[in-house]
This record gives structure tokens, sequence and C-alpha cells, in this order.
């Protein structure tokens, strides 16, 4: 029997538990830290765009100075999903 911790990819936490399914039928996970209140993710996305390492390697090509058909080329996802994920504003904390 094979145990794996997982770890939550916004906090870091192992209070994880599973939260259902998508409509794909891929297996849904949520945290349970006090960070997190509760959000859910899931280990392997349909669509590379959504993973977090994608997200930051389109900032980081935004940064050094790539273009948005370049970037949206190089990492197989849309020029949309590029430009929307350039327009985000960091988060602010409302402590």
């Amino acid at each position: 029997m094979i145990i794996q911790v997982l770890h939550c990819p916004y906090c870091q936490g192992t209070d994880i538990v599973k939260n259902g399914k998508t409509r794909q039928g891929k297996q849904r996970f949520m945290c349970r830290e006090e960070l997190c209140q509760g959000r859910t993710f899931l280990l392997n996305y349909a669509y590379a765009g959504q993973s977090r390492q994608v997200k930051q390697q389109i900032v980081d090509m935004a940064l050094n100075g790539s273009g948005i058909r370049d970037t949206a080329r190089v990492l197989h996802v849309s020029t949309n999903t590029v430009l929307k994920e350039l327009k985000k504003k960091p988060l602010t904390s409302s402590k």
C-alpha cells in the first residue's frame, strides 16, 4: 500500500481531503488549512494553462521580454490565456 502525502499548491499545507470530481472525471481536492479557507485544486489539469507552473512561466517570460504570441506558442496555450494571466492584479491582504 502506497500513501501519497499531498501538499496544497497555495499554502503547502497537508490537511487535504477529497472534494468530488470534475465533469471530466478528475479528482478534486480541498485544502482545510486556515490560510486557504477551503480552496480547491486538481493534481492534473486537463488544460495546461490552468496549472500554477505554466502561469508562473507566463509571468516569467513576460518579464524577460517575450511577446504574447511567442509565449503562447512555446507553452502550448492560447493567447487569451496569456493575456488573462498578465492582466491579473496582485493579491493584497485585507488584514
